[in-house]
């Protein structure tokens, strides 16, 4: 029969549990609207970064006769009409047509004077000697050559000339695939202006810029948030280290934070690899012709992304890649943390059971997730390495070209999160083998 004692150490017993538990599940709702927050974010900046990639890749870029048809158009533009000529070189140039009228005049005559056969040829070449003189043509020369000049120098002409090279460049540039490729580069481009709610690439690039600084800031704040949720939980440990009776409460709430970071870790970014072409300047005509952030290679990633690109391919070597990742850094601590759960909370029959043991206590040698951790960290020193290397071979500085490469590759915020549910999970396996009340071995 309970005495009114017993009945009042439960009540003690019970009250620490209840807030203990809606202090948690606090900081759990915390934990979970970062982690959201931090899988939304991370994708956006996945979607936005690819759409950067895209508009600025270097097919779109260097690469295109689009590109190089405003930059040459513009330069012929800024030659033809921006061009003056100096008195020395009016000089010289009045000269140079100077000789060439003589030189016309002389084969024109050359031509009347040929011997001709028939009558109507020999009356011709009577009424042109007769009424032409030659030698004062001649002496008009000069006059016709200062009008030629006057004429090129006149800026309604230089406009004219400037549209008509044009106009032969444009020729010259239209061909079948030249025109497909255009139209595909032009619809691509005027998909993503409408998208964005821009006009021009410049504007399109700004919007980028920001929007992608905002991010980067966010993600990384929500990711220590959800470090510092974690590190809340842990120092609660430490507290309550002799509050046996609360230990069993405050280890299932520690899981739920677990399975939060893991699944977060799975699927937001981990690694980012990016090369670009920073900028490529050369004189054309006398004039600078720049590219700027010309993008070489982009790829972001996340595990789950990786295991669906492996599986989706046609390799069998690559299928079964996908499915050992699948199953041992995302199917194994799933079901690791479960098991923990369950050894915890069951009778003696479940706690004891051998495969529940199995993964709540053996299971972790045979987890990925701690490889996946190292291998991460190796692929991106690796790449990141080969990409300085490759990239700094096309690094180049002299009068006539300049070329600025940069390398972006880069860790990413979903690493962080599931290094940081690696260690987690690795202090809860500890924990457990010190509070369980069944066998551990």
């Amino acid at each position: 029969m309970t005495t009114p004692q017993q009945a009042v150490n439960g009540a003690k017993s019970f009250v620490p549990r209840i807030l203990l538990i809606l202090f948690l599940a606090i900081l759990l709702s915390v934990e979970g609207f970062f982690a959201y927050r931090l899988h939304i974010l991370s994708s956006e900046q996945e979607h936005l970064k690819k759409d950067y990639a895209d508009i600025n890749n270097i097919t779109y870029g260097l690469f295109s006769v689009a590109q190089w048809h405003d930059k040459v158009a513009a330069i012929i533009h800024h030659q033809v009409r921006n061009f003056n000529m100096t008195k020395s070189q009016k000089k010289e140039l009045q000269t140079e047509v100077e000789q060439v009228i003589v030189a016309l005049v002389d084969k024109a005559e050359a031509l009347v004077n040929k011997p001709k056969k028939t009558v109507d040829g020999k009356i011709k070449k009577f009424v042109i000697n007769t009424f032409v003189d030659v030698d004062k043509i001649k002496a008009q020369a000069p006059a016709f050559a200062r009008t030629i000049i006057a004429q090129v120098d006149n800026a309604a002409n230089k406009k004219k000339m400037s549209k008509m090279a044009m106009g032969k460049f444009t020729e010259m540039e239209r061909t079948g695939t030249i025109d497909s490729t255009l139209t595909a580069i032009e619809t691509t481009t005027k998909g993503m202006y409408k998208k964005y709610q821009v006009s021009s690439t410049e504007e399109l690039n700004q919007k980028f810029t920001t929007s992608l600084a905002d991010i980067r800031k966010s993600t990384y704040g929500y990711s220590f948030g959800m470090l510092g949720c974690i590190v809340v939980v842990l120092s609660l440990w430490w507290a309550f280290r002799k509050r046996t009776e609360l230990h069993t409460t405050l280890f299932i709430m520690s899981l739920l934070f677990a399975f939060i970071l893991l699944a977060v870790g799975l699927t937001a970014s981990m690694i980012e690899v990016d090369a670009r072409i920073k900028s490529l300047d050369f004189t054309l005509l006398g004039e600078h012709v720049v590219f700027k952030d010309q993008v070489l290679f982009f790829q972001s990633k996340s595990i789950m992304d990786v295991v669906l690109v492996l599986i989706g391919q046609s390799a069998i070597d690559s299928i079964l890649v996908g499915i050992l990742i699948l199953v041992f850094s995302v199917l194994f601590p799933i079901m690791k943390l479960s098991s923990t759960g369950i050894h915890l909370l069951g009778n003696k029959k479940f706690a004891e059971n051998k495969f529940i043991k199995y993964f709540a206590f053996q299971s972790g040698k045979w987890s990925m997730a701690d490889v996946i951790v190292i291998a991460i960290l190796m692929t991106y020193i690796g790449l990141n390495g080969l990409l300085e290397a490759q990239l700094k071979s096309l690094h180049i500085n002299s009068d006539l070209l300049t070329i600025i490469t940069t390398n972006n590759t880069a860790l990413q915020p979903g690493y962080i999160i599931f290094i940081s549910f690696v260690l987690y999970g690795l202090t809860l396996s500890t924990i457990l083998k010190f509070i369980t009340p069944h066998d551990s071995h």
